[in-house]
């Protein structure tokens, strides 16, 4: 059985984490490592067969996080890899025609790569769409069998690999929020009504069987739906579960069946156990670990300044600021407003535009700087206490070495660690 539907079948979700930053990696591995299994995805724009934004194709990124599995003392095979967003989502401006056949070659990748769960996702509008109108969910399907095809072929290729290779699981669905948070502040967003998940089973069912792939749905086991949640720079829509309750009474109708939750990111650790228990059983998050570890790095950097004079000191935070302006590509589309407010917004907003940049040489530069000099001058307990009193709690429990990249990665813990306990891994 494909670990996933194990994990599923002991506990009442699952806690996808969505980042392919080393140090995140390390701390979700560590934290959540605990509970047995840990489901790390990449997504379309993260990875694919011309490198993404990371440089690595799927097979360079199964290589990259299980040598992180390594160092964290993850055991073998407790590493879950799921792909998400895949389909062509990155050549949406592309016809049809070209899109189409690079989004089969980055399924057909992924899987070959040993994969063990797919977001199969043909939600967005292609260069000869017509603009003016959605598209249908049968178009939508069409483009999905299409996908799932070049999956299956993926995987014959994985078998002659590996005979004991397990089928990935699929997710579908037609209402799928954008990667990385909504560009606007919302007050609320809308909940997926229940007709529309109705007609994306039957139009996809449909499809698929006419297409010959009857059993598609012993595999296809998640639909991913607008639960109601959100999250813009600076506000987040919770998750109310009266408003959402039609649609998740639904699922009653599809035994077996659970629902994926997008841009889970920031919510109170009650409404992610709400979700959980009301069948949005896969919670995917990515932002609010790297905002984490953002905030974590500027704690250290304000303690920093307290302890060495300003010629002797990283400049984390104002050399990731240069580097962000000077190659604006990543955020400048997503923050709006005055000078000022977007100085802040590159800072502090919850779409934590920022994630992109702290790979860059001249951050992690800075970023080792900041270590080496806490390490080499460590803060007192009560000046711990003062900027990171989380950490400085755990420090004088004796569970968290008093070491600067640990410190950092507590940081980033704390949110993995409230994942785990919502969909039941840690009770």
């Amino acid at each position: 059985m494909n670990p996933i539907k194990e994990v599923l079948k002991r506990q009442r979700g699952i806690a996808s984490y969505c980042t392919s930053n080393e140090l995140v990696l390390e701390a979700c591995m560590e934290e959540a490592g605990k509970d047995g299994y840990v489901l790390v995805e990449a997504t379309a724009n993260q990875v694919n067969q011309f490198g993404g934004y990371t440089g690595m194709n799927a097979a360079d990124f199964v290589k990259y996080a299980e040598r992180i599995a390594e160092r964290s003392n993850l055991p073998k095979g407790k590493l879950l890899l799921g792909g998400d967003h895949l389909g062509p989502l990155v050549w949406s401006s592309e016809p049809e025609e070209t899109a189409m056949e690079k989004a089969e070659q980055l399924v057909r990748e992924f899987v070959q790569a040993g994969f063990q769960k797919i977001h199969l996702d043909t939600s967005m509008r292609l260069g000869d769409d017509d603009s003016s109108k959605p598209l249908s969910t049968e178009t939508i399907a069409k483009r999905g069998v299409r996908l799932y095809r070049a999956a299956m072929d993926g995987f014959e290729e994985r078998k002659r690999q590996d005979p004991k290779a397990e089928l990935p699981v699929f997710i579908i669905g037609s209402e799928v929020p954008i990667p990385g948070g909504s560009q606007e502040a919302e007050e609320s967003v809308q909940v997926t009504k229940p007709e529309a998940f109705e007609e994306t089973v039957e139009v996809y069912k449909r499809v698929f069987d006419k297409a010959g792939f009857t059993d598609a749905f012993e595999h296809i086991i998640a639909v991913v739906v607008q639960p109601g949640v959100e999250f813009g720079d600076s506000s987040v829509c919770e998750y109310d579960r009266g408003k959402a309750e039609k649609l998740t009474k639904a699922l009653q109708n599809h035994p077996g069946f659970i629902f994926e939750g997008h841009s889970t990111d920031y919510q109170k650790e009650t409404s992610l156990r709400e979700m959980a228990e009301d069948g949005i059983a896969i919670l995917k998050v990515g932002p609010a670990l790297t905002f984490a570890l953002r905030e974590g790095l500027f704690q250290l950097e304000a303690m920093e300044k307290e302890l060495y004079p300003e010629y002797q000191c990283s400049h984390f935070s104002m050399i990731l600021e240069q580097v962000m302006l000077e190659q604006p590509g990543n955020w400048k589309k997503h923050y709006n407003g005055t000078e000022e407010e977007k100085h802040l917004a590159r800072k502090y907003s919850y779409s934590d535009r920022c994630r992109y940049y702290i790979g860059d040489e001249r951050v992690g530069q800075a970023m080792e700087h900041l270590f080496r000099n806490l390490d080499n001058k460590t803060p007192s307990d009560s000046m711990l206490h003062q900027y990171m009193p989380e950490q400085y709690r755990m420090v004088r429990d004796g569970t968290l070495p008093r070491e600067a990249k640990a410190l950092a990665k507590a940081a980033v813990r704390q949110v993995v660690a409230e994942y785990q306990k919502s969909v039941g891994a840690r009770n």
